[in-house]
């Protein structure tokens, strides 16, 4: 297996191979909600752990769970640990998050889930895995969340823009009340192709939509939201 270095804004290396990469849903994602500095975290579905990643590049020193099925996700990771010292308190964890055990101690769980359920399913079996529903559906991935939250505690993820409806179904069967969406646009007047929602655990309703996300300006370059997003989250 290839593998090769990202280095994130402040330094922190992510190692990444063919199956296990990441983009802008998970940057996106992993600035949409950050955990304050001492606070318990989880990042379900981590592949190779990009959003603990993260969140410790913006400051995050708190227990951090990096959920994982695939054992070749979870050892990137812990590669990424055993170079690094200050990444000590993220714990790589290579679980079917179906079999986790909910302890309701987390303040933030943040997923990154498999967005398709059908069309085109690649060969190579990971990467198929990370982007179509099998063993991980939207809804086992926000029963898992709702295990490991404290009561109000929050649960982000990203997903297809069309999907809205469903995510929203599934975070309320769960107990999970969505409390903030962002839409994410290439351009200006162009239709969303991703949205991030985050939810409370056992909390009334109310969903607040933040300003769109544009992945560019008017001249084509990255946008100066999308930059500080990149730089120093939402």
């Amino acid at each position: 297996m290839e593998v090769t270095v990202e280095t994130l804004a402040r330094g922190t290396k992510v190692y990444i191979s063919r199956a296990h990469r990441f983009g802008t849903d998970a940057m996106l994602l992993s600035g949409f909600a950050r955990p304050r500095r001492a606070e318990t975290a989880v990042d379900l579905c981590s592949g190779c752990g990009i959003v603990a990643l993260r969140w410790h590049d913006l400051g995050h020193r708190g227990p951090c769970r990096a959920v994982e099925v695939d054992p070749a996700g979870t050892a990137l990771l812990e590669r990424a640990l055993a170079e690094d010292e200050a990444l000590g308190h993220i714990t790589p964890v290579c679980a079917d998050l179906n079999h986790l055990p909910g302890d309701g101690l987390a303040h933030l769980v943040a997923a990154n889930p498999p967005y398709f359920t059908g069309g085109f399913v690649s060969p190579d079996a990971a990467r198929a895995a990370a982007r179509h529903e099998g063993g991980c559906t939207l809804e086992q991935v926000a029963a898992a969340a709702a295990r490991l939250l404290r009561d109000g505690g929050r649960f982000a993820l990203c997903h297809r823009a069309d999907q809205l409806a469903r995510v929203c179904a599934a975070l309320c069967a769960a107990r999970l009340e969505p409390k903030r969406a962002a839409f994410v646009r290439q351009r200006a007047g162009e239709a969303p192709w991703l949205v991030l929602v985050e939810g409370q655990k056992n909390r009334r309703p109310g969903l607040r939509y933040e300003p769109d996300v544009l992945m560019e300006d008017e001249g084509g370059r990255p946008s100066a939201r999308l930059q500080t997003i990149y730089r120093e989250g939402m």
